[in-house]
């Protein structure tokens, strides 16, 4: 079957563009420029796969009146070796993947629940034998059960859309809307997001709307109508990226602003097509217009429809003003939780305000559970065992001050993040560039300290998963003994729910401790170490271990 398939290039100042595909033999096709800005031809396809791109004669300053061949910048796949655009044709109309959803009906976890999984995807499966380019969405299946065995319900995709090259970070974003691919193709990522909710697992992916990479094809195209024509913070160089999107920028003629129009489309998309379940939205501090951000957060919560949506951003130093109630985020990156808890297991000080305010973010002025995502590590930060590395401490002393900081993640006010491989003491550096492989030790697992490592997270994380308590707002330090370094707080939420976390941050064990003032009397848990304690007269008694802590649960 034959059917007449449109192909569109939205570029209303350029003067001139022809399509080429291989459905022509790479030879010019006319496109004609309607007033609504677009170029438009169409072409009598069958179903099948092709490929293509538009000659244009651009108007960026730099290359202006040069003839171009640029992909789509709405292309929804780039071929792996020749970085053409793809388009799909079935049942004569054009598709993105030829995927059925299965798992579409599978109930997922609220926002509160989240116990998130930070992931480079080639770096996560990188040293599982025989996997090649292009194989990458399809190899972490594999490792899904291990996730679900580990108890974490989101996955948080470090970016996921085409970049230059076969492996990067993926902060230089070429193609928006096409998965990067070297890391599979679209159908393989529907896939790998299906196979996620079948586990009951949420799929959030980074996006960059910040900037993009230099070759982008609206750079070429027309760059001063998508893009900032000079720096966006010219007294800022460090935080400069790449090609800034202009978000002020509008055009009178046909009554839209250019890059709201673009990343909104980029937004919707993803939402729409790969079923994804948030946004982290990257260089928000950078990106600074929070009309926009209002905006396109809405925007995205709206294309979710009625599935739960989380909207995070990664503002550093972390901010009030852009999570509710009155900013565009549910939540942020929570850095100082990293910074403080680091701090606090390595001894590089005792300072109880700077602790509590790690654990409980309200004291920043942060509204609740899910107004800030915690984390020990992350891809930007050295992994927890690193951190200790760096100070002398290494092997069971390492790791015993790792549990304690595993503690202060899975109890804190907010959501809990985990940089891939800290769970189990990854100790690999960060890479010196963004284009290194870093692949995970997935050996280390052998090892007895690694093994142990994970079971205690497991443990932490049903934990935090069960009781809820844990994915309250609610935090009350009724503890705390400055020369002793210990500190203990309850977390609970008004349904009874009770959770006692009592940590020693001294080298110092003490075999028979006082805790005074405990918020109840009567049957407490311990739930780490599987025993019972009565507690009476407010007063529990207890062994703690250095660099250690206790999590008990209220039985009434």
């Amino acid at each position: 079957m034959v059917s007449p398939i449109e192909f569109s290039l939205f570029a209303p100042r350029v003067e001139k563009v022809a399509l080429i595909g291989s459905f022509l033999d790479w030879k010019e096709a006319p496109m004609t420029k309607g007033e609504d800005g677009y170029y438009r031809a169409s072409v009598d396809l069958e179903d099948g796969v092709y490929q293509y791109k538009f000659r244009v004669l651009s108007k960026t300053e730099y290359l202006h009146g040069q003839w171009l061949d640029v992909n789509d910048p709405y292309a929804t796949e780039i071929d792996l070796n020749t970085q053409n655009g793809m388009m799909r044709v079935k049942d004569g109309e054009k598709v993105s993947t030829f995927y059925e959803w299965q798992h579409d009906d599978k109930p997922l976890p609220a926002n509160e629940e989240l116990v998130i999984y930070e992931m480079h995807i080639a770096d996560f499966v990188g040293e599982i034998e025989g996997v090649t380019l292009g194989q990458y969405f399809l190899a972490a299946i594999a490792k899904l059960d291990y996730l679900v065995e580990l108890g974490i319900n989101a996955i948080e995709l470090m970016p996921v859309t085409e970049y230059t090259g076969n492996y990067r970070w993926g902060y230089l974003v070429r193609y928006f809307f096409a998965p990067e691919s070297s890391y599979g193709n679209p159908e393989d990522l529907k896939k790998f997001i299906d196979e996620c909710h079948a586990r009951g697992i949420r799929v959030l992916i980074d996006g960059i709307y910040n900037h993009s990479d230099g070759e982008s094809p609206l750079l070429k195209i027309d760059r001063d109508y998508w893009y900032y024509h000079d720096m966006h913070y010219p007294d800022d160089p460090d935080n400069f990226w790449g090609p800034e999107f202009n978000y002020d920028g509008y055009d009178e003629t046909l009554d839209i602003k250019p890059a709201w129009k673009f990343i909104g489309d980029v937004v919707r998309y993803w939402v729409q097509e790969y079923h994804i379940d948030g946004i982290r939205y990257d260089a928000i501090r950078q990106l600074g217009n929070y009309d926009f951000l209002f905006w396109l957060t809405q925007e995205a919560t709206k294309a979710a429809g009625n599935k739960p949506f989380y909207n995070i951003a990664e503002h550093i130093p972390e901010a009030i003003c852009v999570t509710e109630p009155d900013g565009p985020f549910e939540g942020c990156w929570h850095e100082s939780f990293r910074i403080f808890a680091i701090e606090h297991i390595c001894s590089d000080r005792f300072d109880l305000a700077k602790l509590k305010e790690a654990l409980d973010g309200k004291f920043q002025g942060f509204a609740g559970a899910t107004s800030v995502v915690n984390y020990l590590a992350s891809h930007d930060r050295e992994r927890t065992l690193t951190e200790l590395g760096d100070r002398g401490i290494f092997d069971q002393a390492a790791f015993q001050r790792a549990k304690l900081g595993a503690v202060l993640l899975m109890t804190a006010m907010g959501l809990p993040m985990i940089w891939m491989g800290d769970e189990f003491g990854e100790y690999k550096r960060k890479t010196e560039t963004t284009t290194q492989p870093n692949k995970l030790q997935w050996h280390l697992l052998e090892q007895d300290f690694n093994q142990d490592l994970l079971k205690y997270y497991q443990k932490l994380i049903a934990l935090r998963k069960k009781i809820p308590a844990l994915q309250s707002s609610n935090v009350n330090f009724f503890y705390e003994h400055i020369e002793n370094q210990i500190l203990a707080y309850v977390r609970w939420n008004d349904m009874g729910s009770r959770v006692v976390v009592v940590a020693n941050f001294s080298d110092q064990s003490f075999p028979e401790y006082q805790i005074p003032q405990f918020p109840e009397d009567g049957n407490w848990y311990e739930w780490l170490n599987d025993r019972q304690y009565q507690v009476e007269n407010a007063c529990l008694t207890t062994e703690l271990k250095d660099f250690a802590a206790k999590v008990f649960i209220y039985q009434p």
